[in-house]
């Protein structure tokens, strides 16, 4: 009965030793994850800062499109009075 009580003690330490190992990785995997999680969210912040300078690079481009839309009419107009359009 001896050596039973043995080995079962024997199992029971590595089987303790093996829960507190996985249970270490575990919380390691946890930290990682939340530090990867608090990274996201600060490129989630960035790209929108991105993404309203964007809007806001063709916002500004579409309204430079339509004055130079503007100061190609005044030109034809201004050629068409000197007669210099072809």
């Amino acid at each position: 009965d001896t050596p039973k009580v043995a080995n079962a003690a024997k199992l029971k330490t590595m089987t303790d030793e093996t829960t507190s190992l996985v249970l270490e990785h575990l919380r390691h995997i946890r930290g990682s994850v939340d530090m990867l999680r608090s990274d996201v969210g600060d490129v989630k912040l960035r790209l929108s800062v991105i993404e309203g300078h964007i809007a806001s690079l063709v916002l500004g481009q579409s309204g430079h499109n339509s004055e130079i839309d503007r100061i190609n009419k005044r030109l034809d107009y201004i050629e068409r009075r000197l007669e210099l359009a072809n």
